[in-house]
């Protein structure tokens, strides 16, 4: 049985997202796949944190005969176990982290606010009837 390291196809229209799957080779792109082993995200504003494998389970497969896609390679160089963007790819998940922390800003209203009339109540000490007496 051939087996490859490649992309399937996730998300939705104008959003994508791809897993990084070990399938065999007659399989259809977005058909069963033997293991999931990382995800791929283009819509993440950093470019280095768009991609996260699963190293150890990455090189099991490249040691058993997995042969990864021209894409997946170019992931695997970069971000794989002797990456060359290893160090990139930790700043900007870090820089991610701490957009993702800060709270969101409050809504603004757009409707009046309402009108609230104060409702004083008689004291109890005086009665108002005792005027008329």
């Amino acid at each position: 049985m051939a087996v490859k390291i490649r992309m399937k196809m996730m998300g939705r229209r104008h959003r994508p997202f791809f897993r990084i799957c070990v399938t065999d080779v007659r399989t259809p792109r977005d058909g069963r796949v033997l293991e999931e082993v990382g995800y791929y995200d283009p819509m993440v504003p950093e470019t280095d944190a768009r991609a996260v494998l699963n190293c150890e389970r990455i090189n099991y497969w490249v040691g058993v005969g997995a042969k990864p896609s021209d894409r997946v390679a170019v992931l695997i160089k970069k971000y794989g176990t002797d990456g060359t963007h290893l160090e990139a790819q930790k700043a900007a998940v870090e820089r991610l982290k701490k957009i993702r922390r800060q709270p969101a800003p409050q809504p603004v209203s757009t409707k009046p606010a309402k009108k609230t009339f104060a409702v004083s109540e008689p004291d109890s000490d005086t009665d108002s009837n005792s005027d008329i007496l």
